[in-house]
């Protein structure tokens, strides 16, 4: 099961050594299973009732208890156009596992759609190898507890791989080895108007999760280009920012989403310069906010490490020092299509402010 990860043994532990990081277990989901079993290795990693009593609490942080009711009923009669296969049938499974309600089960993977705060960076060096770094920001520490690696196999070869949260069947962190890396930021300012829209998104247009589309992406896409295809102009609930890198060359983009398709694609451009894209939550031709400086210090970052001296361990670094890396950081993840038996993702310290 672990294949996947042993070429960045060596690399992790040395990442580790630097803080308390520590690499999330890894579990594997056969596609060829049925959709109902897919994910009962979950259940052999955590405790089931650890598992139901956090769920229980993401809801309530997530969704406010007068919404909660009435999402309730809405959701049991719109189950059949909510739950495109094959993700109906594992959250069917999965609620049975967990001991709760479907309904409940769909509300944690929609609560989940709502507040990833994040940063990603796609970056090239000199000989042309791209690297994709990510840190997920979340306001629940408790998801440090229940992050982990996820291969996925179909036919007895790996698929794709992702770094989710038990009780999530979407990615926003993912590989397609040696074809291309996804990642997915929010988009949006969280107002009480967007959570509506969100909800119409879902209920009436019957549009995908934004981590759904990333899964499918991973599944589906045939290399890079076709990837960024789908992941442009799909519709999904809500607004977001795709970040993917190639195996190749050249291969790297920042996608704006509007839910209905693109707002801006801002691509890899090393021979004027641009060697490296940093996304957060903010369109990228805008100001950043006042108070949030994640992007100008990751660019800085960049910037001083320079792009011949860019890798894996150096994007590391340049994820790692406040305010990129914060007390909201759950998990760093660093990947290349190109070289996917590196796939690394480590859980972050409380109190991220790493500074070497």
């Amino acid at each position: 099961m672990m294949l996947v990860l042993v070429r960045g043994a060596v690399l992790l532990v040395g990442l580790a050594l630097c803080s308390s990081d520590f690499a999330p277990p890894t579990i594997e989901v056969n596609l060829g299973d049925d959709p109902q079993l897919r994910w009962v290795p979950i259940f052999k990693v955590f405790d089931a009732d650890f598992l139901k009593k956090t769920a229980q609490e993401i809801i309530d942080s997530a969704i406010p208890k007068w919404l909660h009711k009435v999402l309730r009923p809405l959701i049991k009669a719109s189950e059949v156009f909510l739950l495109p296969e094959p993700y109906g049938e594992e959250l069917r499974g999965m609620a049975a596992h967990f001991g709760i309600s479907l309904s409940d089960i769909i509300m944690l993977n929609y609560a989940y759609e709502a507040t990833a705060f994040c940063t990603s960076i796609v970056a090239q060096n000199k000989d042309g190898h791209v690297y994709h770094g990510r840190n997920l920001d979340y306001p629940l520490s408790v998801l440090r507890n229940l992050t982990v690696n996820v291969i996925f196999r179909k036919d007895g070869k790996i698929s794709y791989i992702g770094t989710t949260f038990a009780g999530y069947v979407g990615l926003w962190t993912g590989q397609s080895p040696y074809k291309f890396t996804v990642s997915g930021d929010e988009r949006g300012r969280n107002h009480w108007s967007d959570l509506w829209r969100n909800i119409i998104s879902a209920f009436l247009l019957r549009r995908s999760p934004v981590s759904w589309l990333v899964r499918e992406t991973l599944e589906k896409a045939e290399d890079f280009q076709d990837a960024v295809l789908r992941l442009s102009k799909i519709p999904i609930i809500t607004q977001v920012y795709y970040i993917v890198g190639g195996a190749r060359a050249g291969e790297g983009v920042v996608i704006s989403r509007d839910r209905a398709g693109p707002a801006d694609i801002w691509p890899l451009d090393p021979l004027s310069g641009g060697w490296y894209r940093v996304e957060t939550n903010f369109d990228h031709w805008l100001p950043s906010p006042a108070k949030d400086h994640r992007k100008e210090a990751a660019e800085k970052a960049m910037n001083a490490t320079g792009q011949e001296h860019i890798s894996m361990y150096a994007l590391y670094q340049v994820l790692s020092p406040f305010p990129v890396c914060n007390g909201f950081t759950i998990y760093t993840t660093i990947m290349s299509a190109a070289t996917p038996k590196k796939y690394i993702t480590l859980v972050r310290p409380p109190d991220c402010r790493i500074t070497h």
